[in-house]
């Protein structure tokens, strides 16, 4: 018997000082699409996200809201995790950094062979440090005086922290990159890496001074440190699989990442720190990683200060009310994050936006068309040979039952355009190449006209239930809900569509 493939698939971990918004919802959504398409190609799949929830950024909002750290992450991180039934996502795993019986013990293994592997020594240090970045800034990375991200000046510290030794991986790093051992996407980033080390790489500090900073992990071994936040979030990903334990099946299992999907702020982290943390533990590396851009609201960055922060939360809760289907509606923010921002590249939010997409490509699109596919059908009496849209068992899904040459052939173009976009994680190129079809569809309707009962309108129909059992079958990963709806609509019996069969809209016009 063939051993079932495994799929790893993660997200970066949340940092709790705030709550969701929909640039990290875009994280998600994106890492589920490819965790459900891996589980329809029969892949044992594992998806795993959490929240990280050490560091002065945490410790001063906390204390800002008049709240211990703790009870502060445990408000914010179960935020997170309600994202699973908001968003319709299918993770497996959750990992809070808080989590002193699965996280705690596994850093201090970690930092143990560190250390005993001479990567990890102890020195006094001065340097620019970015709360908001919860990052080591140097005069090269600020731009007049600033870190590029936040617009503020770094604040100077200067104290005895450990280091791990980066600049000793400086070559293993380069001969990575360069040969592809990971895969990156996009392809640019990997430039950008690449050049970073051109410049040289220096050792990078891994914890902090308590003096300075009590929240967090302590050293073992040394009581006045903890351990940096960004190092001991890193190491959440082997955490959760039980890294270190004597019966750690998961990591016999699953390891290493077959895909690691992070924003673009964090890619030094991912693709520079944590690979070399991966080759002095003597662990294979992560396969891949998928780098996302930032989401601005109608051409603004998201903030605080200007009151355009938008809740996946809230953004669900106003558009069910407008539409009056929340799965509806979930469906339809997965597809507008999805269909309208690159992958890889930043997007932009307006609600104008995203009311034009509902109306023009699941109103009047998709929904439009198995509307009106459903309804003539029933018209033509379903008793009387219109045939059975579901394959029959060991037949192929592209287009061998529809009797039309020319509607088979657009139905496997699309097929094939489509496991090639979602191969390489271009889900706004997948949906794309559906939408085309449902257009290819439209016109073949409107030209056959079945409507008026011709002699060849049950045959037409007939092809037309086949294409959308496709359609179907290719949204299950981008929106699971939706395409249960179209296969339940069209849900047949003895290769005869159900006269109980009814066309109910899938997304009301707004």
């Amino acid at each position: 018997m063939q051993k079932q493939e495994k799929f790893y698939i993660t997200t970066s971990i949340a940092y709790t000082n705030s709550l969701p918004h929909i640039g990290y919802a875009l994280e998600l959504i994106q890492a589920d699409v490819a965790a459900r398409y891996n589980r329809l190609l029969g892949k044992n799949v594992w998806f795993l996200t959490g929240t990280d929830e050490h560091g002065s950024k945490i410790a001063r909002a906390a204390k800002e809201a008049g709240k211990t750290p703790q009870n502060f992450c445990n408000e914010i991180s179960i935020k997170f995790k309600e994202l699973k039934a908001i968003l319709d996502l299918s993770f497996d795993d959750f990992i809070r950094t808080t989590d002193q019986l699965r996280h705690w013990p596994v850093v201090h293994n970690v930092w143990q062979k560190l250390k005993e592997n001479n990567d990890i020594y102890k020195k006094k240090y001065k340097g620019l440090y970015c709360v908001g970045c919860e990052a080591f800034l140097t005069e090269k990375d600020l731009i007049d005086g600033k870190c590029p991200n936040h617009k503020k000046e770094p604040e100077i510290i200067e104290e005895e922290n450990y280091f791990f030794r980066l600049s000793k991986y400086q070559a293993g790093l380069k001969d990575i990159l360069e040969n592809d051992k990971i895969k990156i996407f996009p392809e640019a980033k990997k430039n950008e890496m690449l050049n970073f080390i051109k410049e040289g790489l220096e050792d990078v500090s891994c914890s902090r001074s308590k003096k300075k900073l009590q929240w967090g992990i302590s050293v073992p071994d040394d009581a006045n440190q903890v351990v940096y936040v960004w190092f001991e979030a890193l190491i959440n990903y082997l955490s959760a699989l039980g890294y270190g334990a004597s019966n750690s099946e998961k990591l016999e299992l699953y390891w290493p990442p077959d895909i690691q999907v992070i924003g673009k702020d964090i890619t030094r982290f991912h693709l520079l720190l944590w690979p070399a943390m991966l080759l002095s533990l003597g662990l294979s590396l992560s396969k891949s990683f998928l780098i996302h851009g930032y989401i601005t609201v109608g051409g603004e960055k998201m903030s605080k200060s200007l009151g355009n922060v938008i809740s996946p939360f809230e953004l669900i809760e106003k558009y069910t009310q407008k539409i009056g289907n929340k799965e509806a509606t979930i469906d339809a923010v997965r597809y507008f994050l999805l269909r309208e921002i690159s992958p890889t590249e930043d997007g932009d939010f307006t609600y104008e936006k995203f009311e034009g997409r509902y109306n023009s490509d699941l109103a009047a699109g998709i929904g439009n068309l198995v509307a009106r596919v459903l309804a003539v059908a029933i018209k033509l009496n379903p008793k009387s040979g219109i045939r059975n849209p579901k394959p029959a068992k060991g037949e192929a899904l592209r287009g061998r039952q529809i009797q039309n040459s020319k509607l088979q052939k657009e139905t496997e173009k699309t097929k094939e355009k489509y496991e090639v976009a979602v191969g390489d994680f271009k889900f706004n190129e997948a949906l794309g190449a559906i939408w085309e079809l449902i257009g290819f569809c439209d016109k073949y309707i409107n030209d056959e006209k079945p409507w008026e009962n011709r002699e060849n309108s049950k045959e037409v129909i007939s092809n037309l239930l086949f294409i959308i059992y496709s359609i179907a079958e290719m949204l299950k990963p981008f929106m699971p809900q939706t395409a249960e709806k179209i296969l339940e609509q069209i849900k047949t019996g003895s290769y005869k569509l159900s006269s109980e069969s009814k066309s109910q809209p899938l997304f009301p016009r707004i």
